[in-house]
C-alpha cells in the first residue's frame, strides 16, 4: 500500500496518492496516475512537477465544490474543540473530585499539575518540527489518537503517581501538541483572510469548547461518574476523532496546485497551467533563527505566556475562587458561558481588526484586561460582578488568541512555522503551569488568593506597556 506521507520527509512520485484514495478511485487508477506523476517528474523540475502531478491526484481536494481551504478550516476547529480534556477549563471540573477521592491537597494536584505541563511543553517545538517536515496530518492523527488513550489512562487513575503521568500526557497532548497543529493547518490555507478565518474558528471554538465543554462534563461527571466520563471522552476522540482527521486534513495548498485563500492566478497566452499554479504568495518567510532574534517576537511571547499563567491559574481554581466569595460550584460552571460568548464575539471582530490595527495594540489590550480580571476576585460576590469577571476574561482570552495564533504566520511565514510557533508554545504552555500552582500554594499557606493576585496583576501591566512600543520586525536585505 502507498503510505499517505513520505517518511525521508522528501518530495516523491507517491506524494498525495494515500489509502483512502485508492479505495475511491480503483487501484488501477491509482497506479495509472502514479505513472503519471512519474513521468512527469522526469521531465520537469521537482517542485513544479510536484505541484502539478499532487494536484491531479487528490480525488477529495479537486472534487470538493468549494475551496478546500474551508474544509481545513473546519477540520481544524473541530480538532480545537476535541483539545478540551487537556486545556485547564476541561481539567478543571475533574479537580474537586481528585483532591476528594484521592484523598490529596490542592498544593499537591496543582504541584502535579505544573510539572506535568512543565514536561509536556518542552516537546512543542520538537512537535513544530515534525509539523515542517511530514506535515500536520500525521501529527494531528498522533496527537489525538494519543490524547484519546490518555483520557481511558485518566478513567483508571488511583494515586499520585497516575495523576502526575495523566496530566503531563493531557497537557502535553491536548493542550500542547493538537493545539499546535490546528492553528498552523489553518495558517498554511489562508494568508490573505487569515485573520477573518480565524475569528470564525474562534467564534465556534469558543462556543463549542470553552462555553460548552465545561458545563457539558459537568453534566456527565454527575450522570455517570467522573471516571465513565473520561472513559467517554476517550471513545469519542479514538472512535470519530481519528478517523476524521485522516481523511480530510491536507497540508497546505500548493501541494496540490492551489494557491492560500482560494486565489486565482489569470492566465496568459505565455503560461502553461504548471506555471499558473507556481505563482508566489506575497509573504516574507524568516528562518527560525532569524525569527527569535527579534525583539517582537520575545515581546509577544512574554505577554502572551504571562496571560497563559495568570488565566490558567484562574481557570484552574474558579471553584474554589467562587466559594470563598460565598458562591457555588455551579455558579463556577456557568460563567463559562458568557465567557465563551464574549471570547467568540471578540475572536470575531479581532479577526477583522488584525489587518487594519497594528496587532501590539490588540497584545496590550488583552494584557490590560489580564490585570483588570485579577484585582476584581476579592469582589465577585458583589451581585453582577462575577459576569463581569466572565465577559473580561473571555476579551482577554479572544484577544490573546488572535494575537498568539496570527502573529507568527503574519510576520515570519508558513515556511518555518512550526518550529517558531513551537518554541513559543512551549514557553507559553510552561508558564501557563505556574499560575495553578502559585495561586493553590498562596490559598493553602494564606487562607485567600488576592494576596498573591494584587501584587502579581503588575506583571500583565508592565508587560502590556512595552507592548505599546515594540516595532514590526524587518529582515535586512543582502
Amino acid at each position: 500500500m502507498i503510505p499517505p506521507w513520505d517518511p525521508s520527509g522528501s518530495v516523491g512520485p507517491n506524494t498525495g496518492i494515500d489509502f483512502y484514495t485508492s479505495l475511491l478511485i480503483g487501484t488501477s487508477q491509482t497506479s495509472a496516475i502514479a505513472e503519471k506523476t512519474k513521468s512527469t517528474m522526469l521531465k520537469s523540475s521537482p517542485l513544479s512537477s510536484t505541484l502539478s502531478a499532487v494536484g491531479k491526484s487528490d480525488w477529495l481536494v479537486h472534487r470538493t465544490p468549494f475551496y478546500y481551504g474551508w474544509v481545513i478550516m473546519m477540520l481544524a476547529t473541530f480538532a480545537m474543540i476535541m483539545t478540551t480534556p487537556g486545556q485547564t477549563f476541561g481539567v478543571s471540573v475533574f479537580i474537586e473530585h481528585f483532591i476528594d477521592e484521592l484523598g490529596i491537597s490542592r498544593s499537591t494536584v496543582s504541584t502535579l499539575y505544573l510539572f506535568g505541563t512543565l514536561i509536556g511543553s518542552m516537546t512543542l517545538t520538537y512537535v513544530g518540527r515534525l509539523i515542517d517536515r511530514f506535515g500536520p496530518r500525521l501529527i494531528m492523527v498522533s496527537a489525538m489518537g494519543f490524547l484519546g488513550l490518555t483520557c481511558l489512562l485518566m478513567s483508571q487513575v488511583n494515586g499520585i503517581i497516575l495523576l502526575g503521568i495523566g496530566f503531563t500526557l493531557l497537557r502535553m497532548l491536548g493542550q500542547g501538541s493538537l493545539s499546535l497543529v490546528s492553528s498552523n493547518s489553518i495558517n498554511q490555507w489562508w494568508v490573505r483572510r487569515r485573520g477573518v478565518i480565524l475569528g470564525i474558528s474562534g467564534v465556534a471554538t469558543a462556543l463549542f469548547g470553552m462555553g460548552a465543554g465545561p458545563n457539558l462534563l459537568n453534566w456527565m461527571v454527575e450522570q455517570v461518574g467522573w471516571r465513565s466520563s473520561y472513559i467517554i471522552l476517550g471513545l469519542i476522540l479514538l472512535v470519530i476523532a481519528v478517523p476524521v482527521a485522516y481523511l480530510f486534513l491536507r497540508r497546505r495548498p500548493e501541494d496540490f496546485g492551489l494557491l492560500p485563500d482560494g486565489d486565482k492566478i489569470p492566465a496568459t497566452a505565455e503560461q502553461t497551467l504548471e506555471e499558473q499554479t507556481q505563482a508566489p504568495v506575497s509573504e516574507d518567510n524568516w528562518t527560525f533563527a532569524e525569527a527569535i532574534r527579534t525583539r517582537i517576537y520575545w515581546v509577544f511571547t512574554a505577554g502572551i505566556s504571562s496571560i497563559a499563567m495568570l488565566g490558567t491559574g484562574l481557570t484552574f481554581h474558579i471553584v474554589s475562587i467562587f466559594e470563598d466569595n460565598g458562591l457555588t460550584a455551579d455558579m463556577a460552571a456557568q460563567i463559562f458561558f458568557p465567557l465563551a460568548i464574549t471570547m467568540a464575539v471578540v475572536n470575531l471582530i479581532s479577526g477583522f481588526l488584525v489587518e487594519r490595527v497594528r496587532l501590539r495594540n490588540l497584545a496590550a489590550a488583552s494584557m490590560f484586561f489580564q490585570a483588570l480580571s485579577l484585582w476584581m476576585v476579592p469582589f465577585l460576590g458583589i451581585p453582577g460582578l462575577s459576569f463581569l469577571f466572565a465577559v473580561t476574561l473571555g476579551t482577554l482570552f479572544g484577544l490573546m488568541r488572535t494575537v498568539g495564533v496570527v502573529a507568527w504566520a503574519k510576520y515570519f511565514g508558513r515556511e518555518n512555522l512550526g518550529q517558531i510557533s513551537g518554541l513559543f508554545s512551549t514557553i507559553t504552555a510552561a508558564a501557563s503551569a505556574l499560575g495553578p500552582v502559585v495561586m493553590g500554594v498562596a490559598r493553602d499557606q494564606f487562607g485567600n488568593y488576592e494576596s498573591i493576585l494584587n501584587p502579581i496583576a503588575i506583571l500583565p501591566l508592565v508587560v502590556g506597556i512595552v507592548c505599546l512600543f515594540v516595532d514590526v520586525p524587518r529582515r535586512t536585505v543582502q
